[in-house]
């Protein structure tokens, strides 16, 4: 921020406690939003990765003091949490019925229509980037911009349609169990973070592991049979008439399928960050990462500036061009190349 009128206090210990959790009922049965900010400015929409909410998918990203910051001054956020996953879920009944991807999509058009949201900003990982990009396609006038971080695109490959098929009949007989608990952190985190016999686990595995152990089996199961059942949008990405900003771990499980779908974007409105020695959930393992990209991608809505904004705080700015500054060396001090950046963490 420029001056400090255009900062935000961050009062980090009562962070998790300020926020208004809403239970929204939908064609496809209640879902949890947790609302945070002012209600008068811009939406930002989340969605989490499988198995996940937003306390085990977000919490590092906005327990960084800058990006809290920065997206609260800007944002009201809408926390979505995929339908039995938000904290203090009960069991899903089993005679519920089964929902698709398209489904969740089309919900979530449902969800902004409870509070009265026009365009929004959306920011999603992995299965939840996906549902937002569904999202994003089938709701063009209602998508702002597109946040994702190791998104999917494709169907599932083999090797991972055997994998989630492995992890459904665990879920299904076993509950959330270690070894489906141990699958998922190794969808979610880098070797180096998951540690070893040299070295301890980190916090924050240890951490997303004690918040897995809190999830309804009978909910992530049926998250992840839509998942699995997903079809191939590659071929319409070149439909989105939003900008799309892509931040991806260099050892993310999902690296080339997020390099795939930057080859089916519009290169002059989408660009690639690619972060080192980082899995999928750069959210989680490395949040500082996210903060250059994001206050770049902003700035060509014309957020970060607002004494310059003349227009209704909820009136979405439409930017003609992914902010150059994105692709700039010279402004970030780190060595970039246009659609491909690499950011090291020694830059952090």
């Amino acid at each position: 921020m420029s001056d400090s009128s255009d900062s935000v206090s961050v009062d980090m210990d009562s962070l998790c406690f300020s926020g208004k959790e809403h239970l929204v009922k939908t064609s496809i049965g209640s879902v949890s939003v947790a609302v945070f900010g002012d209600p008068d400015k811009p939406g930002l929409i989340t969605y989490p990765d499988l198995a996940l909410n937003y306390v085990s998918c977000f919490q590092g990203l906005f327990f960084c003091p800058e990006a809290f910051s920065l997206l609260m001054h800007n944002f009201c956020i809408y926390h979505i949490s995929p339908p039995g996953h938000e904290p203090g879920a009960y069991r899903a009944s089993s005679d519920k019925p089964e929902f698709s991807a398209d489904d969740l999509a089309d919900q979530i058009d449902e969800v902004l229509d409870y509070f009265r949201l026009g365009a929004v900003m959306c920011m999603g990982v992995t299965a939840g980037a996906y549902i937002l990009t569904l999202f994003a396609l089938k709701y063009p006038k209602r998508s702002m911009g597109l946040i994702l971080v190791s998104p999917l695109c494709k169907s599932p490959s083999w090797t991972e349609w055997a994998c989630n098929k492995l992890m459904s009949n665990l879920l299904y007989y076993c509950g959330m169990c270690s070894l489906a608990k141990e699958i998922l952190l190794l969808r979610y985190f880098s070797k180096e973070v998951r540690g070893s016999i040299e070295a301890p686990e980190a916090e924050v595995v240890q951490t997303c592991r004690a918040l897995l152990g809190e999830r309804q089996s009978s909910s992530a199961f049926r998250f992840l049979q839509a998942i699995n059942g997903r079809p191939d949008i590659s071929e319409s990405l070149r439909k989105l008439q939003c900008r799309s900003l892509i931040i991806v771990g260099e050892n993310s499980t999902f690296h080339n399928e997020s390099l795939h779908m930057t080859s089916k974007l519009d290169r002059r409105f989408s660009a690639l960050v690619e972060v080192q020695a980082c899995g999928s959930m750069v959210t989680e393992e490395h949040p500082n990462a996210m903060l250059m990209p994001l206050e770049c991608f902003l700035m060509g809505y014309g957020f970060y500036r607002p004494t310059q904004l003349s227009l209704s705080p909820r009136s979405p700015l439409s930017p003609t061009i992914i902010s150059p500054e994105l692709f700039s060396p010279e402004s970030m001090g780190m060595k970039l190349k246009p659609i491909k950046t690499r950011i090291s963490l020694e830059c952090e």
